[in-house]
């Protein structure tokens, strides 16, 4: 490198961002570090002070690493700091800085919250912020935030929030197009209304009974975890729609005519049927289905999938290309009167991929005659995939069972595999 441009030099030393790498070349020589101060981005890792025996603290040094950088655009903090630390780096890189990530450490620590200013509050100094990701945070209180014009992304991961605090750092944000929480905990109710909001991931860990109403006129992909009743209001550009609850059930859902939606999942122990039998006539367009319920009925009644018509469902879905299908719809299309007005030409035309897990040989003789009929009116269906979990008895019909399984993987074994 003696014999590069000084410029070149400069260009590839700004691609660290390892803080130790950072400090190493610090000490190479005087030529490498005049060219440190040309660095984009610094990261501190999580162990970057483990071994640290000088007289400066860490936030300290920190702050001396930072001071010497002309134009920082991304600064990732996994190591330990303070408020106060954070509140005088800030200070210095806050009108270049763009990006910004902190393991902020301080979700059990109610104390630091209440500690003027907080870590949330000194955020607040870098307004030109395009992406912001925080860890491990405590939001009780509201913070202390102007508004972040230029916010696109925001993301929490492991989080306790309090509902106004939550919706006073929304409204802090009002041009995100990507919003992200995951392993949130607290929320009870949750209202979202931003207009360029285009992804949208929401993980509320708990009881699974958070509610959520959504505004967003141009959401395009929403995904939602733990909630019991949901209000998405706009939907003309929803595609990628995926609703779970693993601790709860769905009670209620509400969002109109899914005209653009390609991908619905819908996961869980439980869901209503009124919430199933909406999405699954709202989704007319879905190209990929994914299902796996396991129960339906109301408040703590568990109850199977009544029956749900096989030629009506596929004449219902005619885009259909993927349909993975688990648990208690399999059997709902399972029932004996479920084939029996098959209208003469039906067919499934879209349909290319089948993704099937069987868990029970009950009703073995409807499930048979489910699988062969998928495959006899699906005229283009390329892949069968039947997956068996779990299928103890002592029964032979078991042994039955599976022996028409694997009889149906031969007749068709450019199609059929099993798992």
């Amino acid at each position: 490198m003696d014999s590069l441009p000084d410029a070149i030099v400069q260009y590839i030393l700004s691609h660290l961002n390892n803080a130790r790498d950072v400090a190493a070349c610090n000490c190479v020589s005087k030529r490498w570090k005049e060219s440190l101060p040309y660095l984009r981005s610094l990261y501190f890792p999580r162990n970057s002070f483990d071994s640290h025996s000088g007289s400066d603290n860490p936030d300290t040094i920190v702050w001396k690493m930072l001071s010497t950088i002309v134009c920082l655009e991304e600064l990732v903090v996994y190591s330990p700091f303070t408020s106060a630390g954070l509140a005088l780096w800030l200070l210095l890189v806050h009108s270049s800085l763009k990006h910004l990530e902190l393991r902020m450490d301080n979700i059990t620590e109610y104390q630091a919250c209440l500690d003027s200013p907080s870590k949330l509050d000194c955020i607040s100094a870098a307004k030109n912020l395009e992406s912001l990701k925080l860890w491990g945070v405590l939001m009780v209180n509201p913070p202390k935030w102007d508004v972040f014009k230029n916010l696109r992304s925001l993301e929490i991961v492991g989080a306790r929030l309090e509902d106004p605090a939550f919706s006073a750092a929304l409204r802090a944000c009002p041009n995100l197009t990507n919003l992200v929480l995951l392993g949130c905990e607290g929320v009870r109710s949750v209202s979202i209304e931003l207009p360029y909001l285009e992804h949208c991931k929401l993980d509320f860990y708990g009881l699974g009974n958070c509610s959520l109403s959504l505004t967003c006129p141009k959401i395009e992909h929403l995904e939602v975890q733990g909630c019991s009743w949901i209000r998405v209001r706009e939907t003309t550009c929803l595609r990628n729609l995926s609703i779970a609850n693993n601790a709860g059930r769905v009670y209620m859902v509400d969002f109109g005519k899914l005209s653009a939606l390609e991908f619905l999942s819908m996961r869980g122990v439980q869901w209503c049927w009124d919430a199933i039998s909406k999405m699954l006539e709202w989704s007319s367009e879905v190209k990929h289905l994914y299902m796996k319920v396991e129960f339906t009925g109301d408040l703590e009644t568990l109850l199977p999938f009544p029956e749900v018509d096989f030629v009506e469902f596929f004449n219902s879905h005619p885009k259909l290309q993927k349909f993975d299908i688990h648990g208690a719809m399999f059997a709902a299309l399972c029932q004996k009167n479920s084939l029996k007005n098959v209208e003469p030409g039906f067919v499934i035309p879209c349909l290319e991929e089948v993704v099937v897990q069987v868990r029970s040989p009950l009703n073995a003789e409807q499930k048979m005659s489910t699988l062969e009929s998928l495959l006899k009116y699906g005229k283009n269906l390329k892949t069968m995939v039947i997956r068996i979990l779990q299928m103890k008895s002592s029964h032979s019909s078991t042994d039955d069972f599976f022996d028409e399984i694997c009889r149906l993987r031969f007749m068709n074994r450019k199609i059929v595999r099993i798992e």
